[in-house]
């Protein structure tokens, strides 16, 4: 394809895919092509595998086409990732011109408060374009060699996924076996076969709650905490998250106040931490402590 071709399907692959919608007469003129050109370069797209959207007589690439999910491999931030990049590029000194292209290229894809698209990781690719099927057409599967995180077991579990979690990392879904909604990590799965057995517990399909030290549940407990400056900088460091429902007291000191899905994550958090940190209002987290270092003492 020469040079010039390929100019005029990129800058008309940029209109189809703007906010703004255009018919084929609006096209036409701003790309100078006639109409004929505009429908048959479309028709290259379409043959390519990018799938064409009609609404009225205007005319879109849907961003759901395969092809876009395999560029959006080139970017992949976690929530938590995007935290850690946006704090860093507002540490840039106001005068520095990259600051404003680093903002707006980070905030492309990360609205301060969740990711604004959701992206497939290369060796997931398949299992995820599964999982996004299944999802679409209401079908169960089965997660094959699934690797659990408690005692490292490995066994095959048939379910009804229903919700991502940020960057496909993981995947809501009904256990049919135990009758649970539950959260799955994608990069723990081995192989994900689509079955012809339609969901049968869609009224059960609830998202969990997922807290800021990776925990989740269907419960929240509210947790509060003092933190001396050791546990504040290690907190921020290892659970960006929880920097939102931090406020400063002054004199070097820090009240976190936030809800937790359970006690298993700050527990852990606070256990490495006793001498810095001062529990406000959590009996079942003291509970919890305590039972923590029995349990290991003994």
């Amino acid at each position: 394809m020469d040079q010039p071709k390929l100019e005029r399907l990129l800058r008309l692959m940029k209109l189809l895919t703007a906010n703004t919608t255009y018919n084929v007469d609006q096209l036409a003129e701003r790309l100078d092509m006639s109409r004929r050109t505009v429908y048959r370069y479309i028709d290259t797209f379409r043959e390519a595998g990018f799938v064409i959207k009609k609404s009225g007589d205007c005319i879109r690439l849907d961003k759901e086409s395969p092809h876009f999910r395999d560029i959006s491999q080139l970017v992949h931030f976690t929530e938590e990732e995007a935290v850690i990049l946006k704090r860093a590029i507002e540490n840039i000194d106001d005068t520095n011109l990259l600051k404003q292209n680093l903002k707006r290229k980070l905030y492309s894809v990360y609205d301060n408060r969740t990711l604004a698209d959701t992206v497939v990781r290369g060796k997931n690719a398949p299992n995820i374009h599964r999982l996004i099927e299944a999802i679409e057409e209401q079908r169960q599967v089965v997660l094959h060699g699934y690797q659990s995180a408690h005692g490292g077991e490995v066994r095959d579990r048939r379910v009804e996924p229903f919700a991502f979690t940020t960057n496909y990392v993981q995947v809501w879904c009904f256990d049919t076996e135990d009758g649970k909604n539950k959260l799955f990590k994608t990069a723990r799965i081995g192989e994900v076969e689509l079955t012809d057995l339609s969901w049968e517990y869609a009224s059960e399909h609830r998202e969990g709650f997922i807290d800021a030290f990776r925990i989740h549940g269907e419960r929240r407990h509210r947790v509060r905490l003092e933190l001396g400056m050791l546990a504040y900088n290690l907190l921020c460091e290892e659970y960006p998250l929880a920097e939102r429902d931090v406020k400063p007291l002054g004199r070097g000191r820090w009240m976190l106040d936030t809800e937790v899905a359970s006690m298993a994550g700050v527990g852990r958090f606070v256990v490495g931490l006793l001498d810095d940190i001062r529990i406000v209002e959590s009996p079942e987290l003291t509970a919890y402590i305590k039972r923590y270092i029995a349990e290991n003492l003994k």
